[in-house]
């Protein structure tokens, strides 16, 4: 049997990870041949292959990105883009094809598989642990770590000048990063989308602070909106899948409270430095479990499911339901963690 596998969407630390796992159980206890596809869905609507066996994946456990390339392309917009993967998988003798990837990429492997028979098996996958029905998504804990060690590096030069600064973190829709990594790294505000919120009290916490002579830091998602605003666009254009590119909070927000405090206000906006590098002890041993378990899936013929970590177990769960809803942080949670405000 030959097993494609792609990975889709921005890129995320774990990718090369779970290509290993997948790539070292299917060769070995099962004696598959492996086809990667090139650049997310691109590979597999142009054709672009390159191939994948055990001394393809060897050494790349630790390192970021991802091997295979990644790309926002969406073959269900491309004209005739599904009978294009259908005859580029059966040129290259496809018979099932994992796909690695976040909502979008997913959404394309759950319509194939719904709509037009293509055997797909789904692992997730996404710095903004955003994905219901899995408690966790590989990549989340490098990128919260990677925030927060940015965070207390910041805390000292903020004590140094006594300024405001503000932290812009990656977080569309959900503010899991923003959440965890502002927690950790003792952030004095923390902004997220599921929330809007007030300028007013955000000036008031920055100036609390100040009162006890201590400088704030101030942790925005980058999805992030005022009560009476809308989110700050980096400009107006629209990717395949119909995003507008984010970013500019963090800038608005700096200056909205300099203007409001006069205390001096500066932004690190960390951006795709929370996608890179190394990925965390967690990441790999989590993304290694799901290549395991994805390429267990294609065996028992079980497609159309998603592999999922729920407590310590690794289950199997419908693409289609896993996408149906976005995983956003609760308010009570968001409550819990506003003692430390101000």
């Amino acid at each position: 049997m030959r097993v494609g596998v792609l990975t889709g969407g921005g890129d995320c630390p774990g990718l090369n990870a779970v290509i290993r796992g997948i790539v070292r159980k299917g060769v070995q206890e099962y004696g598959y041949d492996f086809t990667g596809f090139r650049d997310g869905w691109r590979g597999p609507l142009q054709g672009d292959t390159v191939p994948l066996d055990i001394p393809a994946v060897r050494g790349i456990l630790p390192r970021g990105g991802t091997i295979l390339g990644s790309s926002r392309t969406n073959p269900l917009k491309a004209e005739g883009g599904v009978d294009r993967v259908r005859a580029n998988l059966a040129e290259n003798d496809v018979e099932a094809l994992i796909v690695i990837g976040g909502e979008d990429t997913l959404g394309v492997a759950a319509e194939l598989h719904e709509q037009h028979g293509i055997p797909c098996v789904g692992v997730p996958k996404t710095i903004d642990n955003d994905l219901s029905a899995t408690d966790y998504t590989f990549g989340f804990d490098t990128a919260v770590n990677i925030a927060t060690e940015a965070i207390d590096r910041l805390h000292t030069t903020a004590e140094s000048h006594m300024r405001v600064l503000v932290v812009e973190v990656m977080g569309r829709h959900a503010g899991w990063i923003a959440l965890h990594s502002g927690l950790a790294g003792g952030a004095n505000v923390i902004l997220i989308p599921e929330q809007r919120f007030d300028l007013d009290q955000v000036c008031a916490w920055v100036e609390s602070r100040f009162k006890i002579r201590y400088a704030p830091i101030v942790v925005v998602a980058e999805g992030a909106m005022p009560q009476d605003g809308d989110l700050v666009l980096k400009d107006g254009t629209l990717d395949s899948f119909g995003h507008v590119r984010l970013s500019g909070i963090g800038e608005w927000l700096a200056t909205q409270i300099e203007k409001r405090t006069g205390k001096e206000a500066r932004t690190t906006v960390l951006g795709h430095v929370q996608r890179g590098g190394t990925p965390s002890a967690f990441d790999r041993w989590l993304a290694t479990r799901f290549g395991l378990h994805a390429i267990e899936a294609v065996r028992e013929g079980d497609f159309g499911k998603m592999v999922a970590l729920q407590g310590t177990r690794v289950v199997r769960v419908p693409i289609k339901d896993a996408i149906a809803t976005i995983k956003t942080v609760p308010a009570s949670l968001y409550e819990e963690v506003q003692v430390f405000f101000g």
